[in-house]
């Protein structure tokens, strides 16, 4: 009989259904777990599931009788995948389940800074109507869509599915290729000629050595100063303090931010310090979670457990 333990149960919402396999087993849940719990919670556990628990070899080398890890989510970053594959551990991970979810969010924060709707609704917070006396009045620029240029960096199943809804609003669509690769492959722009052309840029890529600050102050600086940076993919791949003195210089014109190098991100982050700033958008990594999305995932996950105890692994990693 499997002994299933989720250390971190509440990175799925309570209003969520969580399926329960249907073969014998023990089920244990936490809504989270600090570092120093884990081996403990998972003393007995022949299969854990993680979201953001990080399952590093030292911890794993004090579990032998761990058979499957079951990550509910796509990054795996937070588990030794090389210590699972040199003693036999499976990892599956969730894959497409958020390819509705993130690009709607990418879409609705190029819209909402484009027409400048937060610094807007803090004017009328503050009494600005009131104040200038007239049925309307213009102290952000407001920019249209249709025509404007997006930029995509990472052209997988999320870069691609935004690329097919700014195509079906009119946008013009450039693939960017790998920031200093010597040659360019069909249907791929030059990394900084995209930094140049685009009206936004949307990152789509994953979290590397090679990524990590991928827009940076250099980066920035070949944008165009009309231009908004959205990033719904990791954290480190902006230079945050980099980005928040190009806002605050005029060098962009815009940012939404779903992801942050630490997360939750401290109040000393400088996206959180200058969460003030009518330009910049922010939201807690929350990109991935309509309700469908996460169901979807839910679903999966119970999905991946049940083909491993049924010997037929998927999803692994």
């Amino acid at each position: 009989m499997e002994t299933i333990v989720f250390l971190d149960r509440d990175t799925i919402p309570a209003h969520i259904h969580l399926p329960q396999p249907v073969f014998t087993h023990l089920w244990q849940a936490f809504p989270a777990t600090a570092p120093e719990q884990v081996v403990h919670r998972l003393q007995d556990a022949t299969i854990a599931i993680t979201n953001k628990v990080v399952l590093s070899a030292d911890i794993l080398r004090q579990l032998p009788q761990l058979k499957m890890i079951a990550i509910a989510a796509t990054g795996t970053n937070n588990v030794d995948l090389d210590y699972c594959r040199e003693h036999g551990i499976v990892v599956s991970n969730i894959r497409d389940y958020a390819t509705d979810s993130v690009p709607e969010h990418v879409i609705a924060l190029m819209f909402a800074l484009r027409r400048n709707l937060l610094g807007y609704h803090r004017d009328v917070q503050n009494g600005v109507w009131q104040e200038k006396g007239q049925f309307c009045f213009f102290t952000h620029p407001i920019g249209d869509i249709r025509g404007a240029t997006l930029g995509v960096i990472g052209a997988g199943s999320l870069g691609k599915t935004v690329a097919g809804l700014a195509k079906s609003l009119g946008m013009k669509v450039l693939f960017a290729e790998h920031k200093g690769a010597a040659q360019c492959r069909p249907g791929y722009t030059p990394f900084h000629d995209v930094l140049a052309q685009a009206d936004v840029i949307t990152l789509h890529c994953p979290l590397s050595d090679h990524t990590r600050n991928l827009i940076g102050q250099p980066e920035l600086t070949q944008m165009k100063p009309s231009a908004l940076l959205i990033n719904t993919g990791r954290g480190g791949l902006v230079d945050e303090q980099a980005l928040v003195e190009a806002l605050q210089d005029g060098k962009l014109a815009g940012a939404g931010i779903d992801v942050f190098t630490q997360e939750p991100a401290p109040a000393d982050n400088p996206l959180v310090v200058s969460s003030h700033l009518p330009n910049l958008i922010l939201t807690p990594h929350v990109a991935w979670g309509s309700d469908s999305a996460i169901q979807t995932l839910a679903n999966q996950l119970i999905d991946n457990i049940t083909a491993f105890v049924e010997g037929r692994p998927q999803n692994q990693v």
